[in-house]
């Protein structure tokens, strides 16, 4: 559910809501809303968005309320318009209202996350260029992140630095240049492939020739991109990365690289306008 297994699910929503409910709960509703009252209610989108996190927000209410009844209207991935409503819920009133801030703040979240990945997809649309996420995540909130970006249409690049090898310039300053680095991780057999972060086009041949199995061309312009394609002539997938902005992704896209990594779809992305109303 929303990249998590049933473990991860269970401590994440028991976290989460126990950092909003505090030692005594939900104080306000305890002495405001009777203990039987019930309740029936709708979260709805309030601006066009790709939604995620859907299951995620009502496994908060269900923690609370095991026999809350919960109608999904939409699902995960759904492109949806302004006013369009997610789910309905009917059940006790404390359970539901104690719940409510952290199921939205989630859903908010999560589908704020896959609405601007949709975008920057939508934006390179037919150019074969594949979008991909980062690291540039949330602390504790990585696998939520990256489920909402796939779901938004991006590709998941590492999920952790075990992952994969991906040689920067600090690596590559610390073990003297990129053919030293290279071959390093090179000997070491892990099985791993290995990417090579590049910022001139002279770097190039020197990680090609020393064993690199994928470039990262970091803050290029497209003029710069489009010369390292026509190094690279193939030979190896070439990614693009650094700055890239919604208005740039598509001139980027169109020089011929492979892949285009953007920070910003997990890092900057608003939450989506999504409210609970109850009738």
């Amino acid at each position: 559910m929303a990249g998590l297994d049933s473990d991860q699910l269970r401590r994440f929503v028991a976290d989460v809501l126990a950092e909003d409910l505090g030692r005594d709960g939900d104080v306000t509703s305890v002495v405001t809303v009777p203990a039987d009252a019930r309740l029936t209610a709708a979260i709805t989108t309030r601006e066009a968005v790709t939604l995620a996190g859907v299951a995620l927000a009502e496994a908060f209410f269900r923690h609370l309320d095991p026999q809350v009844q919960i109608e999904r209207l939409e699902q995960d991935g759904s492109k949806l318009k302004a006013g369009t409503p997610i789910l309905r819920l009917k059940g006790l009133g404390r359970p539901m209202l104690s719940a409510e801030r952290s199921a939205l703040n989630s859903l908010q979240h999560l589908t704020g996350i896959a609405t601007l990945t949709r975008q920057y997809v939508d934006a390179i649309e037919g150019t074969g260029c594949v979008l991909l996420d980062t690291r540039k995540t949330i602390p504790g909130l990585r696998v939520l992140e990256k489920y909402a970006a796939r779901t938004g249409g991006a590709h998941n690049h590492r999920m952790r630095l075990d992952d994969g090898i991906l040689i920067k310039d600090n690596h590559i300053a610390i073990c003297g240049g990129i053919t030293e680095a290279v071959r390093s991780a090179s000997t070491a057999k892990t099985g791993l492939q290995i990417q090579v972060e590049v910022d001139r086009t002279d770097q190039i041949e020197p990680a090609l020739d020393a064993g690199a199995e994928r470039l990262l061309c970091d803050n290029m312009s497209p003029t710069l991109l489009r010369k390292a394609v026509q190094l690279v002539a193939g030979r190896v997938p070439i990614e693009a990365s650094g700055g890239v902005r919604l208005d740039t992704i598509r001139a980027i896209a169109e020089t011929g690289v492979n892949f285009v990594s953007v920070g910003r779809i997990t890092q900057s992305a608003p939450a989506a306008d999504i409210g609970l109303d109850y009738s």
